[in-house]
């Protein structure tokens, strides 16, 4: 591998780690202990390996898009794929942060959305970097239907009426 081909490398693993950075700022206090969630909820310490492992598949995947293609031959796959990024970055602080499940499950729709697109506009570039990101995809897809069962759990009304 070149110097440039490493330094891009470090490029996408950086950009996709700033975007896991939101995760760490942004966590689960005891606001989010005090929710009302399902039981298949996994336990909190499986979240961070798992998006450790996810995080790092994102960047190789990403890199494999820019390796086969350059970035001006794949702008719009790796612009999208920079929007997904975004809108990962976006949900701790919108979930935990602003503590609004309800706005985290909109924004979290359109993640999937976005992971979505990034799958359709990889798979001609790369076989490889799409199969990379389908586990992000399922996770996020799970994460969504977390997402919501957790607002639905507790919106406003209901959270009232167990409080009298």
């Amino acid at each position: 591998m070149d110097t440039s081909s490493l330094l891009m490398l470090f490029a996408f693993g950086g950009a996709t780690f700033a975007a896991a950075s939101a995760g760490a700022v942004f966590r689960p206090g005891e606001w989010y202990r005090r929710l009302d969630k399902p039981r298949w909820r996994p336990p909190d310490w499986l979240f961070a390996p798992v998006w450790t492992l996810l995080y790092a598949m994102i960047a190789l995947s990403g890199w494999l898009v820019w390796r086969e293609k350059g970035l001006a031959d794949a702008a719009v796959p790796l612009a999208v794929y920079a929007i997904q990024l975004v809108l990962n970055a976006a949900w701790s602080p919108i979930f935990f942060g602003l503590r609004r499940p309800g706005l985290a499950a909109i924004e979290i729709g359109l993640l999937w959305a976005s992971i979505v697109a990034t799958i359709l506009l990889f798979h001609p570039v790369s076989p490889v970097a799409t199969w990379l990101i389908v586990p992000y995809l399922a996770w996020v897809s799970f994460a969504a239907a977390l997402n919501l069962s957790i607002w639905r759990r507790n919106r406003a009304p209901r959270v009232a009426e167990r409080a009298r």
